[in-house]
Formats: structure tokens, sequence, C-alpha cells
């Protein structure tokens, strides 16, 4: 071979693994069912109708994922670039609805999995009212290890120990009805982790493989305060 072959051959091979590690650290969203937010009485759940600075539960994509809907109050930040902690990068495309104030996020905390549950919950959203000395207003905060997110951002890391933002959930809103739909995620999954770590609490709360389930066709939307019996605050 040629050392002018070589040097081709080289420069075209480094020039495919240059693309490959792009494609790598550049994440695309992961598309699930689409699925309707629906109300405790199963009606479509109305934007409008989210009290701004509320807790919000419902779970998707799997039955016993549970995730954040919040109406921040507030327009949100657009095309904000984020980083998970194996280094894949993606932009999150901002809020839906009225102002772009609606958003929606895994509440698995990414540092130990820290998540609402029926009994108690560590994890949530602080309005300025239920901000204290250690949370700072408009975040969302784990009490577990003090990990702090902005979710006007795209739930990037503020303070403590977490490694990387709360993975995104992707919603639609349709203008004329109102309504919202759930359609798939973005950023740092935890799934299979979490589904490793608390198995066995999940099936006592779930049923048998059911938290494992993918949510199909609608899910329940409920107040933090109707959901568990307990909000610790820090």
């Amino acid at each position: 071979m040629q050392r002018r072959d070589f040097i081709r051959i080289c420069a075209a091979t480094a020039a495919v693994s240059a693309q490959s590690a792009f494609a790598a650290r550049d994440l695309k969203p992961r598309f699930y069912a689409r699925v309707r937010l629906v109300d405790n009485h199963r009606q479509p759940l109305k934007a409008s109708s989210l009290t701004a600075g509320e807790n919000y539960i419902f779970h998707y994509p799997f039955e016993g994922t549970p995730c954040f809907l919040l109406n921040l109050g507030r327009p949100t930040v657009r095309d904000v670039r984020l980083k998970t902690e194996h280094g894949g990068t993606y932009v999150w495309p901002g809020g839906v609805g009225p102002n772009r104030a609606v958003v929606g996020y895994s509440a698995i905390c990414a540092h130990r999995m820290t998540y609402p549950t029926r009994q108690i919950s560590f994890i949530s959203f602080r309005d300025r009212s239920a901000a204290s000395k250690i949370s700072r207003p408009h975040t969302i905060h784990c009490c577990s290890e003090h990990s702090e997110y902005d979710p006007a951002s795209g739930a990037r890391v503020l303070d403590g120990p977490a490694p990387q933002p709360l993975s995104a959930i992707l919603l639609e809103h349709d203008r004329a009805s109102d309504g919202l739909h759930a359609v798939g995620t973005l950023g740092g999954e935890m799934f299979n982790a979490f589904f490793a770590k608390f198995g066995f609490k999940l099936a006592l709360d779930y049923g048998p493989g059911r938290a494992r389930r993918h949510v199909s066709d609608q899910t329940v939307v409920t107040p933090l305060a109707d959901f568990c019996k307990q909000q610790v605050k820090c």
C-alpha cells in the first residue's frame, strides 16, 4: 500500500469515527405512545385548568414511572442545550401551552432516584411561597440530598449532587381544545435502573409486572397533595 493511500484511508476512518462519536453525543427524542392527559374524572385535561405553581403527578411512559406536570406561570427558556451524565447532549425545546409555561419531567431524581410514592414524596416543585433557606423558589428540589433543578430551563441542575437534568417528558398542546398529550422523553432516561432498584416495592404498589407496562391511550393527572399522604419540605 502506498503512503498516499494509507493517509487517505486513515483520514476517512477518522472522519467516520468523529461522525459516530457526534451521533452518540447528540441524543434524539424517544417516542412512546401518544397518550392523552386526563383529570380524575377521566375527562381531557385542559392546560388552562392547571394552577400555576402546583405540583401535578401523572405516569408515563410506564405505569410505574411518575412524572411532574407543572404550570410555571411564566414563559420558559427555549432551545436549552443540556448534557447527560454520560456526555450525551440534547436541546430541550421549551414548554407548551399559553406562554409556553406548561412543562413535564420525570419525577425520578437523577441522583438516587428518589420519587413520589403514595405514602410520601421527598421531591417536588417549590413556588415562591414554598421556598426555604435550603430550597430556592421556582425550582424542583429533592430533600434526599438537596439536588435542585430549574424546570424553566429543561430541569438543568442548579445545585446538589445530581449528575444530570431530570428527563424531560415531551408534551403536545392542542390550541383548539387546550388539551395535552405526552408523546415521548428527552434526555437521560433512568427507567431500567429505576426498575432494577425498586422492583420489589413497585410490585407491591402497582401489582406484579404492572409497573413496567407501557401507558397507552390516557393517563390520569392528579395534584401531588392528593396523590401522596405526606410531602416532605426542606
